[in-house]
């Protein structure tokens, strides 16, 4: 694993649980999941109840198949720093919403038991990031982990999110990972006491275990 590895937590809601994570855990990135379907949808928190966000930390927007209206609404109501996308968004349509928001965008892509690399071709020039999740009946937040040997094949240089049930048990290997575009890790429903809630101490032990 790289030195300069970086980490989000994804699927936050709660004020109070965002506030603890901001000041005790100090993630690189930080989730609000505005897809109105997952269970841990921040789209009802008051813009004004969000806790200030540190220098250090950068808010993520993440969408699902939404407008471009739908987002940059978000986005000027939150003060989003970098959108997820992470449907069925069309190469065009991420290059669109990059250019009006002024924005980073990372482009999720489900893994089942093998990946056809050759779909983000035309992501490549698009996007400022990938993100790889496991294969699911969600929209993310399943779980489960998939085979990362298939990231071995990755036949880019853009820079990606590791994502898909990744937990504490899970450190040890992280750390072993020889992917040179692995820019972050990216965890969500393993570290929850319930949806959108998380468990600030499990997140510090797996930050202690990592080195990060």
């Amino acid at each position: 694993m790289s030195e300069a590895m970086q980490w989000k937590i994804c699927g936050l809601k709660d004020p109070a649980n965002i506030a603890a994570i901001l000041s005790d855990i100090r993630p690189d990135y930080a989730g609000l999941i505005f897809y109105r379907d997952s269970s841990r949808y921040a789209g009802n928190l008051p813009p004004e109840q969000l806790p200030v966000f540190p220098a250090e930390t950068k808010k993520v927007g993440v969408f699902v198949n939404q407008s471009a209206e739908e987002i940059v609404q978000a986005t000027a109501d939150y003060g989003l720093q970098l959108l997820q996308l992470h449907g069925s968004e069309s190469a065009e349509f991420c290059r669109s919403i990059r250019q009006t928001t002024g924005l980073p965008v990372i482009k999720a892509f489900s893994v089942g038991e093998t990946f056809d690399f050759a779909k983000l071709t035309d992501y490549e020039p698009t996007v400022d990031f990938f993100l790889f999740d496991t294969q699911g009946k969600n929209h993310g937040g399943n779980g489960v982990t998939f085979n990362w040997d298939l990231l071995k094949n990755y036949p880019f240089g853009k820079p990606f999110f590791l994502s898909g049930g990744i937990g504490t048990e899970h450190a040890e290997a992280l750390k072993t990972l020889l992917l040179p575009a692995l820019h972050a890790i990216d965890v969500n429903s393993r570290f929850e006491a319930a949806p959108g809630m998380k468990n600030t101490d499990l997140l510090r032990d797996f930050k202690t275990k990592l080195g990060l």
